[in-house]
């Protein structure tokens, strides 16, 4: 919707997608016709602690009962699909239920020292719904999602690929009193669980079993079909499948465009082409020159133009000269498709 995340819609993101519909039609219900039952979904950690009512930490943490936090939240859980298409459903769902059980025992912590430090209760205050998983998807958002500039307002404040689901988040973050407790125990989560502290990615993980139950029972219900009217890129159901992918792909075009190179230089100055040099994989290419421990010979020149522009957007996302103008020319000056090799290698 507001970033560049693959193809439109919800292709390959049955889990994405199901955590759009039963949630939002489950906090609809309730809402409109069955307004008496949301007692039942109340996120109260008094109850839970005091009362033993173990499961509210499951009713409560599930569906939203404000509609404001169910829309806002379906936008970004919308927009997080690129990390199921990247990383694949069960992996996906790994990390929302590592994020969603963390989370629950950082609420319990910053609320306990709400009330110590400063006399606050908070425990019967708390937002329900699936609120601390959205929030902790910011930190691989933030970490391997790169930053387009799209437009420059007063003078170095800019709007990137990125600003809209910042503000978004900051919507969320501001609907409710004590809903900065849930969005830091999931930014806490998030954390946690993306730089794998304590092993916690393997502990709390989707088992192997449950994934397959999962994909033989609910993923054709939840499945869609493939955009049309997009090019047919390669978008594997699994990191390694996507990646290999790209890699056939961007061989395919490094090479035709060297080939084309070649034919010029020899219709030019005569003589036979270096095949050798045409013709190695784009995934070790950065070895060819050191084979053997000697060097080879030198690169041929550029085989086309590259735009300045998109190299200077590479470079503000981090990258250098060189490579940005290797991965643009690879790809035939398509800025995602450069972008998302130079993310892979």
């Amino acid at each position: 919707m507001f970033t560049s995340t693959g193809s439109s819609g919800l292709y390959k993101a049955p889990l994405s997608k199901s955590l759009l519909l039963v949630p939002s039609a489950l906090s609809l219900l309730l809402a409109l016709l069955l307004p008496h039952c949301q007692k039942l979904f109340v996120y109260d950690l008094h109850a839970v602690k005091n009362d033993f009512q173990i499961w509210r930490l499951i009713c409560g943490r599930i569906i939203c009962l404000d509609l404001k936090d169910t829309f806002c939240s379906s936008l970004l859980i919308y927009n997080f699909r690129i990390f199921e298409r990247r990383y694949g459903s069960r992996k996906f769902a790994s990390f929302l239920l590592g994020s969603w059980v963390l989370s629950a025992l950082f609420d319990f912590l910053l609320v306990e020292a709400m009330q110590y430090f400063f006399g606050i209760t908070a425990a019967s205050n708390l937002p329900s719904g699936f609120l601390a998983p959205v929030f902790a998807l910011f930190v691989p958002f933030y970490c391997s999602i790169p930053r387009v500039q799209v437009a420059q307002i007063l003078g170095p404040l800019s709007i990137t690929n990125k600003t809209l689901i910042y503000i978004l988040g900051l919507q969320l973050f501001t609907s409710g009193s004590y809903i900065w407790i849930v969005a830091i125990s999931g930014l806490m989560s998030g954390l946690c669980y993306n730089s794998k502290m304590f092993q916690v990615h393997q502990v709390l993980c989707i088992p192997s079993w449950m994934a397959k139950f999962f994909s033989w029972t609910l993923e054709p219900i939840f499945s869609s079909s493939e955009p049309t009217s997009e090019a047919r890129i390669g978008m594997g159901a699994t990191l390694d499948i996507q990646r290999q992918q790209r890699m056939e792909l961007l061989d395919r075009q490094l090479m035709f465009s060297q080939f084309a190179q070649g034919r010029r230089q020899r219709q030019q100055q005569g003589g036979m082409i270096n095949w050798n040099r045409l013709f190695p994989p784009l995934r070790q290419r950065q070895n060819v020159n050191y084979q053997g421990g000697r060097q080879s010979e030198p690169a041929a020149p550029p085989p086309l133009e590259v735009s300045e522009e998109q190299v200077a957007r590479l470079m503000e996302m981090g990258f250098s000269r060189g490579d940005a103008l290797e991965a643009l020319r690879a790809s035939n000056n398509d800025l995602n498709v450069a972008t998302n090799f130079l993310l892979q290698h």
